[in-house]
C-alpha cells in the first residue's frame, strides 16, 4: 500500500493498514511527520505552525491516541472579552465559576442573548452526534440567530471567537460542524501537549513499523497500482491520497477549497495576561481574531521566566506583525512594543472550507483501487482527520477483501 502525505489522516490510515498485518509505504514530501501539524524550537521557545489545540473529548482522539502519554496542558473553559471601556471572562459557570459575575455583568448581549446562548450550548454539550448530522443544515450565522441569539452578542464574542476556530470571519461554515464543534467544547478543554502539538503526529508514527515513512519524497500523480513521484514509480495493491484539500485537488482527485490563518509568535519578559484564555475583541480594534499566551496553559513552551504569546488573524497576511502586536496590546491592556516576534506563520491552507449542505462524510473510495482521506472527507477539525484516517483504512481493507482490525 502507498500513502501519500504523513498528516494525521495518512499516519491513522497507514497504522490500521499495518495492524491488519499489510505493507505499507508512507511518502511525504516535507522533512517530518504531522503535514499541517507540526512543531519547531526556536530559541527556546516551542512554536507550533499555527495556533492549534487539541480537544481531549473528540471520540476519536480517544479512541485512537493515548492522551495520557501526550501531558495535555489545557487551556480554561471561557474567553475573555474585551470592550474598550473593560474586560470580561466568560465561560462555563460550572468549570470556571469565577467567571459568573462577568457572565451576567458583561455589556455584550442582553440577558436574553445569553440564556439563549447558554441554552443553545448545553443541549449541543448533551445531545448525541447521530441527531447532529441529521439535522437540516444552514450557515452558522443564521443557526445562531434562529436559537434567539442577538447580533450583539453574535458580532461582539462568538464571531471573533468562532472566526479563528475555523478561519471564517463571516461563519458561513455549515451549523451542522459548529455544532459538532461546540459540543465538543461542551464536553472538554482545549488542550496542547507539554511537547508541543507536534507529539500528536510523533505519536502516530511510533506506531508504524521502522522504515514505513519515507522524506523528502514529492508524489506527482497517483492512478490506479500505481504513485509517480519525483524519485520514479512506486507500485502497489492501492493508493491513498492523505494530502490537504488544496494538495488533493493539483493531483486530480476531490478536495476543497482551503481557508488561511495567520498566527504571530511573540515572546514578553513577562505575561500579560492572567489565565489559560483566549482574548477577543468586542469592538474590533485590530486585526486578531484571538489571542493568547500559550505559557499560561503550558510553561514547556517557552525558556524560564519568558512568555509566549500567540496572535491570529483570519486569512494570509504576510505582513502585519505590527498591527498585530499593538492590538494584542491593546486586549491585554499593556504596552507590547517590547514583545520580540519570533515568527509569523502564513498558513494558506489551514482548514478545508465546509458549507451548508456539504455532507460531513464524504466518500474516500475513488474506485479501481484509489483512495482519498483528510479532513476535507469529514469535518475540519483534528478529529475529521482521525476519522477520515480510519475510514478510508477500512475502506482499503474491504477493496482488498482484509478484515479490519479491532477498534
Amino acid at each position: 500500500m502507498v500513502v501519500a502525505g504523513a498528516g494525521l489522516a495518512g499516519l491513522t490510515a497507514a497504522a490500521r493498514l499495518q495492524d491488519a498485518g499489510l505493507d505499507v509505504v508512507v511518502l511525504e514530501r516535507s522533512d517530518g511527520v504531522g503535514g499541517r501539524i507540526r512543531t519547531d524550537l526556536v530559541d527556546g521557545f516551542r512554536l507550533d505552525r499555527g495556533f492549534q489545540l487539541l480537544n481531549p473529548a473528540y471520540p476519536e482522539a480517544r479512541r485512537t491516541l493515548d492522551l495520557d502519554a501526550l501531558d495535555l496542558r489545557p487551556f480554561d473553559a471561557g474567553v475573555v472579552v474585551s470592550t474598550g471601556l473593560a474586560s470580561y471572562a466568560l465561560g462555563d459557570p460550572v468549570r470556571m465559576p469565577s467567571t459568573i459575575v462577568d457572565d451576567v455583568r458583561a455589556p455584550v448581549g442582553s440577558w436574553r442573548d445569553k440564556a439563549a446562548l447558554a441554552a443553545w450550548a448545553a443541549a449541543l454539550g448533551l445531545a448525541p452526534g447521530g441527531l447532529l448530522r441529521a439535522r437540516q443544515d444552514r450557515p452558522a450565522l443564521d443557526e445562531l440567530r434562529a436559537r434567539g441569539i442577538g447580533d450583539d452578542l453574535i458580532t461582539s464574542a462568538l464571531q471573533p471567537f468562532l472566526s479563528g476556530v475555523l478561519a471564517d470571519a463571516d461563519l458561513t461554515t455549515s451549523q451542522r460542524v459548529v455544532g459538532m464543534l461546540v459540543r465538543a467544547f461542551v464536553r472538554g478543554r482545549p488542550a496542547v501537549p507539554a511537547d508541543g502539538m507536534q507529539a500528536i503526529p510523533d505519536q502516530l508514527a511510533a506506531r508504524l513499523r521502522p522504515g514505513t515513512v519515507h522524506l523528502g519524497v514529492t508524489v506527482t500523480d497517483l492512478a490506479p497500482g500505481c504513485a509517480q513521484t519525483d524519485d520514479g514509480k512506486v507500485q502497489a495493491r492501492a493508493v491513498v491520497s492523505a494530502v490537504d484539500g488544496h494538495a488533493a485537488g493539483r493531483l486530480g482527485l476531490p478536495g476543497a477549497p482551503m481557508r488561511a490563518l495567520t498566527t504571530w509568535w511573540f515572546a514578553a519578559d513577562e505575561s500579560p495576561g492572567t489565565g489559560a484564555v483566549l482574548h477577543v475583541d468586542a469592538e474590533r480594534r485590530g486585526p486578531l481574531a484571538n489571542t493568547v499566551v500559550m505559557t499560561e496553559a503550558a510553561t514547556s513552551y517557552a525558556p524560564p521566566g519568558r512568555a509566549l504569546i500567540a496572535a491570529t488573524e483570519v486569512g494570509a497576511h504576510r505582513r502585519g506583525a505590527e498591527a498585530a502586536r499593538r492590538h494584542a496590546g491593546v486586549l491585554y491592556a499593556t504596552d507590547a512594543r517590547d514583545w520580540e516576534l519570533l515568527r509569523a506563520d502564513v498558513i494558506e491552507h489551514a482548514l478545508p472550507a465546509h458549507p451548508p449542505g456539504q455532507p460531513l462524510r464524504r466518500r474516500v473510495a475513488l474506485g479501481d483501487g484509489v483512495f482519498v482521506c483528510g479532513d476535507h472527507r469529514d469535518t475540519p477539525s483534528i478529529q475529521g482527520a482521525l476519522v477520515s484516517g480510519r475510514r478510508t483504512a477500512d475502506a482499503v481493507l474491504a477493496h482488498l477483501g482484509t478484515t479490519a482490525p479491532a477498534a
